[in-house]
């Protein structure tokens, strides 16, 4: 497939290029984005409130996340096929306004189901915004100014997580927790307006074979595998956790056979013959089931436990995001000295020391000691993350980097859907367990910390067979260029268009 043109906002060559020439499409891109960025960190917070509103239990409302993140790994790798057919302006603000539609329709559920069903629409709107929003940065700004562009629309994309859990601890708490959806109406209809305006009309492409079987049976496997998993949190050999995994578990065998029988798929399962590749991609996972599980379970424990406000807890998390992004620049700069190993191994083994320090939790733990544990946690996540991810391009073969890029963000996605939903029902199971071999008399508070310490364990263990992991990690081996010319990377503006 061709690349797509270059659309430079220059009348006369890169040399004449300016920020303030391109500022108003930027700023297009950036409303969208840091709209969907914020949407991901603010539901958390609001958990408790919504088991409390709905008068449902933590398994139904974690189904509000584990959706979203599903339908965002749907719609990720049909993002290039969707701007090469109609183009990365028209798709853009389609997912915009879907997504708006679908906040909207969240801020007004009257059930559970409701707002399980909304925040998928959510999903398939939100889950090309940032990919498309990236390359269209990449294609405004000359080569030689990428770097800098990229610096100014890193800086909302690090403060969104920062201030993502104050903002929707305020709405929850000040407002309602309606508001921490409808909030992204006027957002996005900022996005859209800017966007129609200001966004440089998109060349259409001939767009390449879809791989509808593919897409078919992807969300199958992982919804259901997501489902048993869950299940399996209360009981391995109930009727619901076979028949999840069982199901979800043929389809994605199905779904391997055809990804690899395709010329053009879904998602480029080939990469997986790099053994390289094939290493850093699971310690990535691993330190996303562990991470991202532990950050929804936090926020519940400090408001179901010690009863903090969801305004107070968003300030408590907030040095978790700080610490992160202290940790990413410093951790970029050492990849190109030492590599991804030592950077892995210390950043995974800050977070499982935090880990196990929370497993020890207890009714008169400090709070200080909580917030020193998501500062290490933080730390942990921005020295081991970059590396991580860094080191899996880098190990990919050459000829399938543009086609990593939707394999590894679509997979992350799963992996926290799996995270969410497989620690929120293990935390569910043991809480009951506890109660139950308490008996009547006892304080049942004991047994709600006993289950949150079992499940921040469980995350302990997880992230420490990843430090185990990191020792196997090795600079990735010099791979016989193919399919770029002169051996060069593609253009990451035109990974879109694959």
């Amino acid at each position: 497939m061709s690349a797509p043109t270059q659309e430079k906002p220059t009348t006369a060559g890169g040399n004449d290029f300016s920020l303030k020439a391109i500022l108003p499409p930027l700023m297009a891109i950036i409303v969208g984005m840091i709209m969907v960025i914020l949407d991901s960190t603010v539901v958390n917070n609001a958990i408790p409130k919504l088991v409390e509103y709905f008068n449902t239990d933590l398994k139904t409302i974690q189904w509000t996340v584990t959706g979203y993140t599903l339908a965002l790994s749907a719609v990720i790798p049909l993002a290039g096929w969707m701007t090469d057919k109609f183009g990365s302006k028209q798709i853009f603000m389609v997912t915009i306004a879907l997504f708006t539609i679908g906040s909207v329709l969240c801020g007004i559920a009257q059930t559970p189901e409701q707002l399980i069903i909304y925040r998928v629409i959510q999903g398939l709107g939100g889950g090309m915004v940032s990919p498309i929003g990236m390359a269209m940065v990449f294609k405004l700004a000359p080569p030689e100014r990428r770097g800098s562009i990229m610096g100014v629309l890193g800086i909302p994309m690090l403060m969104a997580p920062a201030f993502g859990p104050v903002l929707s601890g305020w709405l929850v708490d000040s407002v309602s927790w309606h508001w921490i959806f409808i909030i992204n109406l006027p957002i996005g209809i900022i996005a859209f307006i800017l966007g129609y305006k200001y966004l440089p009309k998109s060349v259409r492409h001939k767009a390449p074979h879809l791989d509808v079987l593919g897409m078919c049976l992807a969300p199958i496997a992982f919804s259901m595998l997501a489902y048993g998993v869950s299940e399996g949190g209360t009981s391995w050999t109930s009727a619901s956790t076979i028949t999840g995994l069982a199901v979800g578990g043929i389809a994605l065998i199905i779904f391997i056979f055809v990804e690899l029988s395709q010329k053009e798929p879904l998602l480029e399962l080939k990469v997986f013959r790099s053994s390289d590749f094939t290493r850093s991609i699971i310690l990535t996972w691993i330190v996303q089931l562990a991470l991202f599980g532990a950050m929804l379970i936090v926020p519940l424990y400090l408001q179901s436990v010690m009863h903090y406000t969801a305004l107070e807890t968003g300030w408590i998390l907030m040095p978790q995001a700080i610490f992160a992004g202290i940790g990413m620049p410093i951790s970029g700069r050492l990849f190109d000295k030492i590599g991804a190993r030592p950077l892995a191994f210390g950043g995974l083994a800050a977070v499982s020391v935090a880990l196990f320090i929370l497993s020890g939790i207890s009714v008169n733990t400090s709070l200080w000691v909580i917030i020193l544990c998501i500062c290490i946690m933080g730390l942990g996540m921005g020295f081991s993350m970059m590396p991580l991810n860094t080191h899996v391009l880098n190990s990919a073969p050459r000829n399938l980097v543009s086609r990593v890029t939707p394999l590894t963000t679509a997979a992350q996605q799963v992996v926290v859907s799996f995270a969410v939903a497989g620690l929120t029902g293990y935390l569910t199971s043991q809480i009951t367990s506890y109660a139950a071999s308490a008996g009547a008399g006892a304080n049942p508070l004991n047994a709600v910390v006993q289950g949150y310490g079992d499940t921040f364990f469980l995350s302990a263990c997880i992230a420490t067979a990843g430090v185990v992991l990191t020792l196997i990690l090795r600079k990735p081996k010099k791979l016989k260029e193919e399919g770029t010319a002169g051996g060069e990377n593609p253009d990451p503006a035109m990974m879109m268009g694959h």
